[in-house]
């Protein structure tokens, strides 16, 4: 049936098996997402930090992803594949060759961390009226909208 408005022959696979074999999601913080993970499908699943990014749950984001899978009951060994283990398999690339895994932890990274600038600060200082910078950036936002409420 899917075939007919996608114009794709997937041979007997349903587009939930197609899905699985070639599609890799991922999550800042998303406790729907992680309650439904066994029908989302636990291999395809990996969670994100996202770190530099202002967008990103920097620096609070290992305690806000032990709240979700807390409250979702989410064992060991699912957390490891959503954490490592499937970005791992997925882009066939193994951290552990340049960090040794015990040096990997939250607690450890903190630790060396220690003495480095890692508090959040604005990087980019635009000019009024530049991409992303000033209220002309707004007032562009606004002329562009105008009429579209």
């Amino acid at each position: 049936m899917h075939s007919t408005w996608t114009g794709q022959d997937f041979g007997k696979q349903k587009p939930s098996e197609v899905f699985r074999d070639h599609f890799l999601t991922c999550f800042i913080a998303d406790p729907v997402g992680v309650k439904l993970r066994e029908e989302i499908g636990l291999d395809n699943i990996c969670w994100e930090a996202d770190y530099p990014h202002s967008d990103s749950m920097w620096p609070g984001a290992p305690e806000q992803l032990d709240e979700v899978l807390k409250a979702n009951n989410v064992p060991d060994v699912e957390i490891n594949k959503m954490t490592y283990q499937n970005a791992m398999r997925w882009y066939h690339w193994d951290p552990f060759t340049h960090i040794p895994k015990d040096q990997a932890t939250v607690g450890a990274l903190r630790k060396a961390s220690e003495g480095h600038d890692v508090s959040i600060q604005a990087l980019s200082h635009h000019k009024e009226g530049e991409r992303g910078g000033g209220a002309g950036h707004f007032d562009a936002l606004k002329a562009a909208t105008r009429g579209n409420s």
